[in-house]
């Protein structure tokens, strides 16, 4: 009996000091914590980005080696695929970092609106852009001085110009560019090896760009941006900030959005040659819930999880937190609602379907932003300053 009630009594303590560990509150992340954590974000989404250019790349090689309809669809499936990683990355613009510094290669990587005949040709102009001058010589060194040289539309690189190589013009109301795959079969386009030699150098172009950013946040480095962003304490904490607040309210909602349902204008749309702009819209917004949340699905389906800002802010304002993050799901939830094409999505009165969609995320989008500022003060944070439309 006496050891039937030293097991029963033991068993209580124990299941009494389980309980009691299951009542401690989780001890809060400190601004280190959050801001290692992301840099791990940040390099596991860029390294998905290069990962996933490099399988567009192959499949661009591939096709430009035998021309056809079937290889020219695999390409533009592995850009669509690119672009879901890409998307979610610019979550890390807007403060100065390695992306868009004033030395940052982000202009090459993803400039738009593109001024389609200064790269090939367009309807009404058979001999238009540097691909039909046969005096312009197609090296890396020669489109990177051409990128935005004279003008902001000017875009000779990135994934856009990418994008206008594989659809072509959109001059179809209902559906994305139909270019024939037989603009790169020597003897048919014309211009076709010069055709293919600008997409080969500009594809390449885009993933040195790619691994040059995913450097700057490698892991174990002394000399790289990220040990120095890692020593930031409440300077990175703001500079995360800022970059959420710049996406949500001055780019996203103001530029890619707004700007498109004010003009009804194909030519205000991001990803215009592909219709892909409003995956474009999603792959933004889930970039933001990212890093609030400090929550990552990677290429291989695993789910990265860091300490986040949600957890930092809930500390100290538990309320604020939670407002912001139900906020930013919801802007996640109203741009996934935003229906392809885009360019028919934004055109109607203010009551048609498709604008109050677009409306309904972009207000989302700015009532997040106002989210995010008072997170910040929350946290004794207030010089926030957001880039606006």
């Amino acid at each position: 009996m006496t050891y039937s009630w030293f097991n029963a009594k033991h068993k209580a303590m124990v299941v009494g000091l389980a309980l009691a560990f299951c009542n401690v509150a989780v001890a809060a992340p400190t601004d280190q914590d959050v801001v290692k954590g992301y840099g791990q974000l940040v390099y596991a989404n860029y390294t998905d980005s290069v990962n996933a250019a490099q399988k567009m790349q192959a499949a661009i090689d591939a096709f430009l080696k035998a021309p056809s309809q079937a290889g020219l669809d695999a390409a533009k499936k592995a850009w669509l695929n690119a672009r879901e990683f890409y998307g979610q990355t610019e979550a890390f613009r807007f403060y100065g970092g390695p992306i868009d510094d004033e030395n940052g290669p982000e202009g090459q990587i993803n400039a738009w609106p593109m001024d389609e005949s200064y790269v090939d040709y367009v309807q009404g102009n058979a001999r238009s852009g540097f691909i039909n001058n046969p005096k312009f010589k197609i090296t890396r060194d020669a489109l990177i001085e051409e990128n935005e040289r004279g003008g902001e539309e000017n875009i000779a690189t990135g994934w856009h110009a990418i994008e206008f190589l594989l659809w072509g013009q959109d001059l179809n109301e209902n559906g994305p560019g139909n270019r024939p795959y037989t603009d790169y079969v020597k003897g048919k386009g014309q211009n076709a090896e010069r055709r293919a030699a600008y997409l080969r150098e500009i594809t390449a172009l885009l993933i040195h760009d790619l691994q040059t950013v995913q450097s700057a946040w490698a892991p174990k480095r002394t000399d790289n941006f990220r040990a120095s962003f890692e020593k930031g304490g409440k300077e990175s904490i703001r500079k995360i900030l800022v970059g959420l607040g710049s996406l949500s309210r001055g780019e996203l909602a103001g530029e890619r959005l707004e700007v498109a349902l004010f003009s009804q204008d194909q030519e205000d749309e991001h990803s215009c040659f592909s219709d892909n702009t409003h995956r474009d819209a999603v792959t933004n917004a889930q970039g933001i819930l990212n890093v609030w949340t400090g929550t990552y699905k990677q290429a291989d389906g695993a789910v990265l999880k860091v300490p986040s800002l949600a957890e930092l802010v809930g500390a100290r304002a538990p309320e604020v937190a939670k407002k912001t993050t139900q906020q930013i799901q919801n802007s996640v939830k109203a741009a996934s609602a935003i229906q392809a094409p885009f360019d028919r999505e934004i055109i109607g009165g203010a009551n048609a379907p498709g604008p109050k969609r677009v409306k309904a995320t972009v207000d989302s989008l700015v009532e997040q932003s106002t989210l995010l500022v008072e997170s910040a003060n929350a946290i004794g944070i207030t010089q926030l300053t957001l880039t606006l439309p």
